[in-house]
């Protein structure tokens, strides 16, 4: 009798144990277009996010826990990002939310999140609209679109050229961008030649050609994501408008450039990474790329792994068994944190993350050159 008893016993603790590994887990929710117009960004930033993770990973985690991403696709739809955030919080019991993708969505993730009391850790937008005021459960890593776009027209500005076309998606982001745009111009007294905005879901450049064209733009700059950024590029390099053509960061993917094929040479793209080696973020990153077979580290992949790096940060900070408390009051209290070369600075006033911005080419090799 006593045997079997220690056997129900060591049974018992065996459960237990099981049951407590098996909660030894740190689950952070995520949803984004993993399909749809934005899937080849959004795979290469998941990818530079899950190089950081499987390092932390690798060596026990974090206090001892390790840390689980629950992706769930929103095929760039915002209703859909909002229900899966919901879902996210409210069903799976994530801890925190990871880098959402497009203004609109994060605007709409965010009504969940101070519902929740959940942060999000590097959303990729840099819409000004979620910066100021502060949000309180978004804390952001990349730059404004604004601060890109201003860079983008000091730029042109700088080489002699005033008279610019901005093509916009018709969205909080493309208003954002434009009014970056707008005011890099106003900067050296100007105001851009033509302004033309698309539907997000059915975009129909060839409706705008005519009115570009006729506005004889010596640089035209495309303010959207993914699919109709090739799109509206395209149309507009091959009807021979503009000498120069833009586009900001949310398509600094190798991806992008792939869709854009032949018509992606010459075409500037906004940087909110680096990619000079000088920078401790970015020779970690290509180490463990190339530890896992990969040759090259897109600024896209940059992003997600500078994210990651912040989110684990957070999770360290706030301890052993984390709460959504914890990680939100971690989060505040951050205070100046080094990613590698660049850093962030977040408090109760700030949440916004880095300012680096830059410009970058895409060259005749297929590949983004400063």
């Amino acid at each position: 009798m006593v045997q079997v008893n220690v056997k129900a016993a060591l049974l018992a603790a065996m459960v237990g144990a099981a049951a407590l590994a098996a909660q030894a887990e740190i689950r952070i929710g995520q949803t984004v277009g993993v399909t749809g117009a934005v899937a080849a960004t959004v795979k290469e930033s998941m990818a530079g996010a899950k190089l950081y993770l499987d390092q932390v990973n690798a060596k026990g985690g974090v206090h001892g826990e390790k840390i689980e991403l629950v992706t769930l696709d929103d095929a760039f739809d915002v209703k859909k990002a909002e229900a899966n955030a919901r879902s996210l919080i409210e069903d799976k019991g994530v801890l925190a939310l990871f880098m959402s993708r497009g203004t609109p969505h994060t605007e709409a993730i965010n009504q969940v999140l101070e519902q929740h009391h959940v942060v999000m850790v590097a959303p990729s937008t840099g819409a000004m609209a979620l910066h100021q005021p502060v949000r309180p459960y978004l804390f952001h890593v990349r730059a404004t679109y604004q601060r890109e776009a201003e860079r983008a027209m000091a730029h042109l500005t700088g080489l002699g050229i005033g008279r610019v076309a901005i093509v916009h998606v018709d969205d909080s982001f493309g208003s954002d961008g434009l009014q970056g745009a707008r005011s890099g111009l106003k900067k050296a007294g100007l105001e851009p030649v033509a302004v033309a905005k698309f539907d997000r879901s059915k975009p129909n450049f060839a409706a705008l050609l005519p009115a570009l064209k006729a506005a004889e733009p010596q640089a035209v700059l495309v303010i959207g994501s993914g699919t109709a950024v090739v799109e509206g590029l395209r149309s507009i390099k091959q009807a021979g408008i503009g000498g120069q053509h833009l586009t900001l960061s949310n398509n600094s993917s190798n991806g992008f450039i792939q869709m854009l094929g032949q018509d992606s040479k010459g075409v500037i793209v906004g940087q909110v990474m680096p990619m000079s080696p000088n920078y401790a973020l970015v020779t970690q990153a290509s180490i463990l790329a190339k530890a896992q077979g990969l040759d090259d580290v897109s600024p896209a992949m940059l992003e997600g792994f500078a994210g990651a790096k912040v989110l684990v940060e957070a999770l360290r900070r706030a301890g052993p068994k984390p709460t959504r408390a914890s990680v939100h009051q971690a989060l505040e209290n951050l205070g100046r944190f080094d990613i590698g070369g660049l850093a962030l600075d977040y408090s109760s006033a700030s949440h916004t993350g880095l300012e680096f911005a830059e410009l970058t080419i895409i060259g005749s090799g297929g590949k983004f050159r400063r």
